[in-house]
This record gives C-alpha cells, sequence and structure tokens, in this order.
C-alpha cells in the first residue's frame, strides 16, 4: 500500500483512513475546493440522505458489496473516492464521534448518529475498493449511474459532472450524452447553463452561496433559459443552447440583466432578497412573461413582487388584445 499507483486496475480492501472525499464530487454546491471535511460531510448530510444510510449501516454493518471508485491522491498513500463519497462519509461519522461534534461546532448542524451492536463495528474499517488511473477512466461509468441509470444525481450534479467531462480534451457532447444514455438533448441544456452560473461568478454577480434558498434548484435555471422571454432579456440568440456551449455566452451589455434573473430565481442572503420564484411550475414561466413586458418588468423591479408585476402583465395584455381602456374592461 505504500505506492498506490501500483494498484490501478484492481480491487481490494483498502482501511477507510486511507480514503479521502472527493472535493470535486459533482453533489457539492458552491465552493467545496477549499472546504474542510466538516463541510463536506455536512452538505452531504443535508443533501444526500445520510441519515438513512446512518441507520441502514448502524444496524446491518456496512455491506460491501459495491465497490468505491478510487483514483490515486497526488501525494502520500491515500485514495480520493470518486464513487461512494456518502458511504465514505457515513463510515466516518460512525466511527469518528469527535468529526460529528466538530461538525455541531464549525457547520452548526447537529447529526445524529444511531447506537449499533459491536458486533458490526468491525464492518466499518475495511471497504473493498476498484483503483482507476485517472478520474478519465471512471467518467462513463460513474455519468451512467448517475445522470440515467439507478442512482439519478440531482439537475445541478448532473450538470457538474458533464460540464467537466466536457472540458476534456477531444470529447464531445454527443460522445458524453451517448456514454450515459441521454437521448433528449438534456446534457447540452444543462452544460449551457453550468457556463452560464460561471459567467455570473466570475464577473461577481452571483454565488451560489449566496442565494437565499435552501436548496440549489438547478433546474429552475435551465428550464428558464431555454424560454424564449428570458433569451431576449439576456441578449441570447434563439436556439443557442441546442450548440456546442462556450463560456460567457451573455453579452457584456447584459450582465446587470443576468444578475437580476439569478437573484430573482435564487434571491440573496448578503442583500437581503427573497427569490420570487417559488416553485418553479409557474413561477419561471410567469416571471418570463414579465420579463417580456417593460411595464410590468419595472414593477418587479421597484417592487420584488412576481404577482404584483405579473397583474400588470395581464392587464396590459387585456389592453393590447381588446384595444379598450384596461379598467373599463375588467370593471365592466
Amino acid at each position: 500500500m505504500d505506492d498506490q499507483r501500483s494498484g490501478v486496475g484492481t480491487t481490494r480492501r483498502v482501511p477507510v483512513e486511507q480514503l479521502r472525499l472527493d472535493r470535486h464530487n459533482p453533489r457539492l454546491v458552491g465552493a467545496a475546493a477549499a472546504a474542510s471535511d466538516e463541510a463536506i460531510i455536512a452538505q452531504l448530510y443535508r443533501s444526500a440522505e445520510l441519515d438513512e444510510l446512518l441507520q441502514s449501516i448502524s444496524t446491518n454493518g456496512y455491506l460491501d458489496i459495491e465497490p468505491l471508485v478510487a483514483v490515486a491522491a497526488p501525494e502520500g498513500d491515500a485514495l480520493i473516492v470518486l464513487e461512494g463519497n456518502r458511504r465514505l462519509a457515513t463510515l466516518r461519522l460512525l466511527r469518528e464521534p469527535d468529526l460529528v461534534r466538530k461538525i455541531a461546532s464549525s457547520e452548526r448542524l447537529t447529526i445524529s448518529v444511531p447506537d449499533f451492536e459491536n458486533a458490526v463495528r468491525p464492518t466499518f474499517g475495511r471497504v473493498t475498493v476498484y483503483q482507476v488511473a485517472s478520474r478519465q477512466e471512471a467518467r462513463p461509468f460513474i455519468g451512467f449511474k448517475h445522470i440515467n441509470g439507478p442512482a439519478k444525481w440531482d439537475a445541478y450534479a448532473k450538470a457538474r459532472f458533464a460540464a467537466d467531462w466536457y472540458r476534456q480534451e477531444g470529447v464531445t457532447l454527443e460522445q458524453i450524452a451517448e456514454a450515459v444514455g441521454d437521448r433528449h438533448a438534456t446534457v447540452k441544456r444543462m452544460v449551457s447553463a453550468i457556463y452560464v452560473l460561471e459567467q455570473a461568478s466570475k464577473r461577481n454577480l452571483f454565488e451560489i452561496d449566496d442565494r437565499d434558498t435552501p436548496k440549489f434548484n438547478f433546474s429552475h435555471l435551465y428550464t428558464a433559459l431555454s424560454r424564449s422571454q428570458y433569451m431576449d432579456y439576456l441578449g441570447l440568440e434563439p436556439g443557442w443552447a441546442r450548440h456546442d456551449p462556450q463560456p460567457d455566452q451573455i453579452p457584456e451589455d447584459k450582465l446587470p440583466e443576468l444578475k437580476n434573473v439569478l437573484v430573482w430565481i435564487y434571491g440573496s442572503e448578503s442583500a437581503d432578497t427573497r427569490p420570487v420564484v417559488r416553485v418553479q411550475n409557474p413561477d419561471i414561466k410567469r416571471l418570463g412573461e414579465v420579463l417580456a413586458h417593460t411595464e410590468a418588468r419595472h414593477v418587479l423591479e421597484q417592487t420584488g413582487d412576481l404577482d404584483q408585476a405579473h397583474a400588470k402583465h395581464r392587464v396590459r395584455g387585456l389592453t393590447l388584445h381588446c384595444g379598450a381602456d384596461p379598467v373599463t374592461r375588467l370593471d365592466s
């Protein structure tokens, strides 16, 4: 075990203490590259149902059926787990009471670790790991399993995984879509939306960690960006997401509008601004209709109230359709 690179292509039992969480795990939202183990496990606990896994493993022991997939860390003899971070996080919570206390202190999260029989404790010590030579080697298997396979990730995790894969030289989105079984051009739309988020972050317009919602509903964004009203408002060409994604797709003079859209969808904790989109259907559609009408959009900018702004859009629509004074028409 002194040189983990010698284990490439093998399946073997590895001590849990030699395994490391993947800071590039697509499940992780926001800035995770420099995050502590406590922060990463706390995020996985909140979003990936670790409580259910804790209960199962504490009751039945660790069922070592499916190997974790790992790659050698840049230094030392550690292995970075590419597939199986939920299982590794759960095992660490069961093995390390001090870690549970640190998470409670630093992340303000109380994790209830179930009691377990001494008979199951030995199953927490070593797990079966399949070692790959690189992240690229593991991507087809992980992508199929979590994008269209039996253990689907949420939309943001899928999109991040596909975007990172797409940036690999020589790989097309068509090849990625074929590898993961995508037949609906969803991968292309999701990667395009990831690039829009990255542009907003690079220009200091919006950060996922600053959202004013408990959950990051990424599907709100890529659904919005497929609607013509949002394309017009952001200066995107019709059908832009059908083409291969490129960085910095929003024109420079439309960056304020990009900030507006992201804050309207997700809010801003630092600005104490709540999102106007409460649920994807119908609010994404209603926000798009407001964006398409100057007066309604002005109401939204002034009040932050989607209901009030959309009411203005509806009144204007009646005026244009009927050719009558809106107050007279509504009162008649």
